[in-house]
C-alpha cells in the first residue's frame, strides 16, 4: 500500500502554452514503472481552458466543483457540472475548462504510452469557447 499525502507535490500554474486563464494543476499521482496511470486535481478560473489537445490512450474527466465546458473536435460545446464523468477516446481533438463566469475543477485521469500521456495544440479561439 502507498499514501499520497494531500499537498505531497507542490501545486504549479498550468503553462502559458498550454492553457488560456488562470488553471491550477495539483499532481494527485504520477505513475512509477509498470505502472501507467496518472491523475491530477486541475482547477480552472472563469473562462480559463485547456488548449486544443489528445491523449494516445484516452482521458477520463471527474468533475468535482463549478461549471465547465467540453468540446470535441466537430461536436458541439457542452455544460459539464459535479459528478459528471465524460471520457475522450485515443486520440480524440478535445479541449475543456471553466465556464465563462463561474470555476470549475476536475480529476484527470489519463495513461502513459512510450512516456507521453498529451499531445498538444493550438489554443482553443473564443469563438470555439463560446460555441
Amino acid at each position: 500500500m502507498e499514501i499520497f499525502r494531500a499537498g505531497h507535490t507542490p501545486s504549479r500554474p498550468g503553462p502559458a502554452d498550454w492553457f488560456t486563464g488562470r488553471v491550477r494543476i495539483d499532481a494527485l499521482f504520477n505513475p512509477a514503472t509498470p505502472e501507467r496511470v496518472q491523475g491530477a486535481l486541475v482547477t480552472f478560473e472563469p473562462g480559463a481552458r485547456t488548449a486544443w489537445h489528445t491523449h494516445p490512450l484516452g482521458q477520463t474527466l471527474i468533475v468535482t466543483a463549478g461549471v465547465g465546458r467540453v468540446q470535441k473536435l466537430g461536436g458541439p460545446v457542452e455544460e459539464i457540472r459535479p459528478g459528471d464523468v465524460i471520457w475522450f477516446a485515443p486520440g480524440e481533438k478535445h479541449w475543456h475548462g471553466a465556464a465563462p463566469e463561474t470555476a470549475m475543477s476536475h480529476i484527470a485521469l489519463q495513461e502513459v504510452q512510450d512516456g507521453k500521456v498529451v499531445d498538444w495544440m493550438e489554443h482553443v479561439s473564443e469563438a470555439d469557447y463560446l460555441g
